[in-house]
């Protein structure tokens, strides 16, 4: 999975003054930390910021960020690791960044997606997506965007758990092993079935009711 370029500024103002002085200015205020990275506030070109997070294909993005100060700049790796947006106007607010290294291990989620119709479900049966991510553990350029799945041979009452899922070298599974993924049900039949059997049942009744009446006069 590739960089992504993203500028970056040092920020020295804190508050909520500041903070909105620099949304006013059209950015977005954030921080940069990391376990080998001390805590370093920055501001982001929201319009930059905008094109990365709606291009992406995953919500593990990896950027290169180029961090200017007034020392000169530099670049580094880094993830996305949170990003803050308004509920009411719907834009970004605060961001967050994850300084990585290339030769350390990261530890995150990525979705699994179900591939294939299941022979079950052709039968009738209702497929259960019960776990739709996975904890995994990989070196930076071993990550991968998703994990797939094929669920085409489960038959009602089968399922596949996390064991069964197949991860690519040098991606390692964080979670446990006996966990469902996803499983066929058998298909229930619910209070309408019988409620619209009971009124056709009631309904021919009172038409034979009628015609015995009508034979009679």
């Amino acid at each position: 999975m590739g960089g992504i370029a993203l500028r970056a500024q040092i920020r020295t103002a804190k508050g909520k003054g500041a903070a909105k002085r620099i949304r006013q200015n059209k950015q977005v205020p954030g921080i940069l930390y990391g376990p080998h990275t001390q805590p370093v506030m920055v501001a982001v070109d929201y319009s930059e910021l905008y094109k990365v997070v709606k291009r992406a294909t995953t919500e593990n993005i990896m950027l290169d960020m180029e961090i200017q100060s007034d020392s000169g700049a530099q670049t580094k790796k880094v993830m996305l690791k949170e990003l803050q947006v308004d509920p009411i106007k719907d834009t970004f607010i605060h961001a967050d960044f994850y300084e990585i290294s290339m030769d350390t291990e990261i530890t995150l989620e990525i979705p699994i997606h179900l591939t294939g119709t299941p022979v079950g479900v052709t039968k009738g049966g209702i497929l259960q997506h019960v776990k739709r991510e996975i904890e995994i553990s990989c070196l930076p350029d071993k990550l991968i965007e998703f994990v797939e799945m094929d669920v085409s041979d489960l038959d009602i009452g089968d399922a596949v758990h996390v064991s069964d899922i197949p991860l690519p070298e040098g991606i390692k599974c964080l979670e446990d092993e006996e966990l469902t993924v996803a499983v066929v049900t058998a298909p229930t039949v619910g209070p309408e079935g019988p409620e619209e059997e009971e009124g056709v049942e009631e309904e021919t009744a009172e038409k034979e009711e009628k015609a015995e009446k009508s034979g009679e006069e």
